[in-house]
């Protein structure tokens, strides 16, 4: 698919051009039109509708455009008498310091000064709890919709659409969500206190509660007189989002005339994927932190166009808010030799969920060294950025660990490590959040051999049913013995929440009970445990040799 992308290094192009619309020749032009709306005559407008839309932004608030330039646009083509909706698809308020420290609501009020109208939950939207959810859903001025997101009788929680008036066009914006929420957030915050799940995404394992709640909240918005329908979604294109991506989606439902979409930070200008009925829709994606701003423009005959603004190098800050804060991140806590890591030096790829990596021994050794315990586990999604040579700030740890997990120590069999690694390799070679990076211990995963893990529908680990990836397990340089007891070090989200499925420690007796914030621990290990420098023995980007990988033949 050939990308042609608007710069924003010049505004008055906007202003001349617009966006979307037809343009001179020097000016780069829009993707290729799709075909107007389903049911759609002329819309009697006066000028474009355009639908600007952003998705996993993860608290890049002042990152490549920035909400500022996102402002810049949007005024840009109001200036223009364009008719402008602003719409987030999911995954704006975690990711980063700012969100960390206000879990949340400092984003949710820059979202609210930028006018947005529309949203749909990510999976990181519940990274602060249910009650927390609720309350920034209060707090935004613009609603939050999902069509899948329901409580235990099968309820909606939020609306799934919106219909909105615009410029006397009705334009429905359905949410999704995705079903993988369940186990990329916190599972526990979807449960009672018994461990009964009372709230789901219709995660069933062959989408059809999924396609079947899209389609119904379809036809209910077209029944109400939706001439457009917009799905806002965070399904992603990932082969780990099967079989809830939003191409799915698309090919399984009809009445959709796009789908803006998030969660897999996937570059997508204009795709055209085909519906149930044979109808193409447009799909589009911004990929993250605002290096993108997507814009959907709909003409009078109902046709759309879809592309991408994008603009290298805008690093303003948000206001007062921003300010506030700058002095607590930019505060050095330690030092660094070496380059730490969670992508590969070589392809810039991120690998920190399908392999080790220094960081990723880093933190894991602070776990275990800050607890004392015989091993620890770290899973790859929690770690999430990469720490340069020289002097690590308190800003730099938090993002590395931005969701404020807190440390526990478990006793556990050897048997439960076990299944704990089986777990965690079990999507290899594709990408896993709850791929385990260790301390204290060493193991192989042999490709040759397929996973047999089981998950329930919820994906949780329920057994191992055939040959396991796993082998050479070592512990101290011994073999694990799985009758044998053992410390293990983690945090609340993988230990007592059953985060990405781990099921197998939740009944577990815990010695340490969240004890230390996560970006505490890591701090605590590298200051008073490594004298305030990472050194040499972490300077191999690809880790100290504790998980080796045997591809498959």
């Amino acid at each position: 698919m050939k990308r042609k992308i608007l710069a924003l290094a010049l505004v008055l192009v906007l202003l001349l051009a617009g966006c979307g619309s037809a343009a001179p020749s020097e000016t780069p032009v829009p993707a290729e039109s799709a075909a107007p709306a389903e049911d759609s005559a002329y819309l009697g407008l006066d000028n474009d509708i355009v639908i600007l839309y952003t998705n996993d932004v993860h608290c890049g608030v002042d990152d490549n455009l920035g909400y500022t330039g996102l402002a810049a646009v949007k005024n840009a083509l109001q200036a223009q008498g364009k008719h402008v909706v602003l719409v987030d698809n999911g995954d704006a308020v975690q990711g980063d310091t700012i969100g960390t420290l206000s879990n949340g609501e400092y984003i949710i009020d820059i979202m609210n000064e930028a006018g947005y109208d529309v949203a749909t939950p990510g999976n990181h939207e519940f990274d602060y709890g249910m009650e927390q959810f609720f309350a920034l859903t209060e707090k935004a001025s613009f609603p939050y919709v999902s069509a899948n997101f329901v409580d235990a009788d099968g309820n909606t929680v939020l609306d799934p659409y919106v219909i909105k008036d615009v410029a006397g066009v009705k334009i429905a914006f359905v949410g999704i969500s995705t079903p993988k929420t369940i186990t990329t957030s916190t599972p526990k915050y979807f449960q009672d206190d018994n461990g009964n799940y009372i709230y789901g995404f219709m995660q069933d394992e062959t989408g059809e509660k999924l396609y079947t709640a899209v389609q119904s909240a379809v036809d209910a918005a077209r029944a109400e007189g939706a001439q457009i329908v917009i799905a806002m979604a965070h399904l992603g294109i990932e082969e780990d989002c099967s079989p809830w991506t939003s191409s799915e989606v698309i090919v399984n439902t009809s009445g959709i005339d796009a789908v803006l979409d998030g969660h897999s930070h996937s570059l997508i200008e204009c795709e055209k994927v085909k519906n149930k009925e044979g109808k193409e829709v447009i799909l589009s994606s911004t990929e993250t932190k605002l290096a993108y701003i997507g814009c959907l423009t709909i003409r009078d005959d109902g046709s759309m166009t879809s592309t991408l603004i994008s603009d290298n190098g805008m690093k303003e800050f948000v206001g007062g808010i921003q300010e506030e804060f700058e002095e607590l991140v930019n505060t050095v806590v330690a030092s660094t030799d070496v380059d730490l890591i969670i992508k590969d030096p070589a392809s810039g790829e991120r690998i920190v969920r399908v392999t080790e990596t220094n960081l990723g021994d880093l933190c894991a050794d602070a776990y275990r060294a800050m607890s004392g315990a015989d091993v620890a586990i770290v899973n790859g999604g929690g770690v999430r950025a990469d720490i340069p040579a020289g002097d690590i700030t308190y800003g730099q740890i938090i993002a590395v660990h931005p969701f404020g997990n807190e440390m526990c120590v478990v006793e556990c069999t050897g048997q439960e490590i076990l299944d704990a690694l089986e777990l965690g390799c079990s999507k290899l070679p594709a990408e896993s959040g709850g791929f385990l990076q260790v301390s204290g211990m060493a193991y192989t995963i042999d490709m040759n051999v397929e996973s047999s893990v089981k998950l329930d529908e919820n994906g949780m680990f329920v057994e191992v049913t055939g040959e396991r990836r796993v082998k050479d397990v070592t512990v101290g340089g011994e073999p694990l013995d799985p009758e044998k007891t053992y410390t293990l070090a983690s945090h609340n989200y993988k230990l007592k929440n059953c985060g990405d499925g781990y099921t197998m420690f939740a009944d577990n007796v815990f010695l340490q009970d969240s004890v230390m914030i996560d970006n505490q621990v890591l701090i605590n290990y590298i200051v008073n445990v490594l004298g305030g420098t990472v050194g040499e023995e972490y300077a191999d980007p690809y880790g100290q040799g504790r998980i080796t990988i045997i591809e498959a033949n």
